[in-house]
């Protein structure tokens, strides 16, 4: 665990899924959310919880964290997708423009974080892939790659992250004097079937057995070089993540 890695006492937060150490925590209810944070006493925050389909656990959740903070620093880590399909990458000083519920309710977040706890880090970040197969893209390969039904899409366009590259980089942000908008992605876009293929390539699948389609036109590219010069972490390219073969 990253944290641990740089001597950091961490109380991991989970809803269901039971993680060891850590404290079960509904973030839509504002009373467990205070209970939590007076009984653990954090300096700091990384707040990820997010729902695609569920407002309260995205926007009201991320809200309850910020009023219940309590003096913590608080990191909250946010998503391109509460900007939509444009051609030109986008930086930190623009206002989010998002086209879906879930990019609306991450803006909505943004926006009462800053409200409430004006020092706050806003991070947001793109497409994340692990190492270990376990990420969605990286699932979403092994099915397609297996005949299941489906296909990546030619037209839709991110920045994928490294998950190591963001821990890292996240907890650089928490220790950091830096407050506001930052854009923590990788610096190479990529389409998504661009990444599958680099994804194929190093679990050792062949990249023609994945299906492609144009699909809706979806390009959104964060520039993160403000960030990134402000960082010690290096947030690596896909194409230099993926290189070699990771995982059987």
């Amino acid at each position: 665990m990253r944290c641990a890695e740089k001597d950091h006492d961490v109380v991991p937060a989970y809803h269901s899924q039971r993680v060891p150490g850590g404290v079960q925590l509904d973030v839509r209810r504002r009373d467990e959310v205070r209970d939590v944070i007076r009984a653990v006493r954090p300096d700091g925050i990384i707040h990820t919880a997010y729902k695609q389909d569920d407002w309260a656990t995205t926007a009201l959740g991320a809200v309850n964290v910020a009023l219940e903070a309590d003096g913590a620093r608080v990191v909250f880590v946010s998503t391109d997708a509460v900007f939509g399909h444009r051609g030109t990458p986008y930086d930190e000083d623009e206002l989010p423009c998002p086209i879906t519920p879930y990019g609306a309710a991450k803006a909505a977040a943004e926006t009462a974080i800053r409200a409430i706890v004006p020092g706050a880090v806003i991070a947001r970040t793109s497409l994340i892939i692990g190492s270990d197969g376990l990420s969605e893209e990286e699932q979403r390969v092994r099915r397609l790659a297996a005949g299941e039904p489906g296909a990546f899409y030619t037209e839709n366009i991110r920045c994928p992250v490294h998950v190591t590259d963001l821990a890292s980089a996240l907890l650089e942000l928490l220790a950091s004097d830096v407050n506001g908008i930052t854009h923590v992605a990788g610096p190479e876009a990529l389409s998504r079937l661009e990444l599958g293929r680099l994804i194929a390539i190093r679990d050792g699948f062949d990249p023609d057995l994945l299906p492609a389609v144009p699909g809706e036109p979806s390009d959104i590219r964060l520039d993160s070089r403000q960030t990134q010069s402000v960082l010690k972490t290096h947030v690596r390219p896909a194409t230099e993540f993926l290189a070699g073969r990771t995982v059987g």
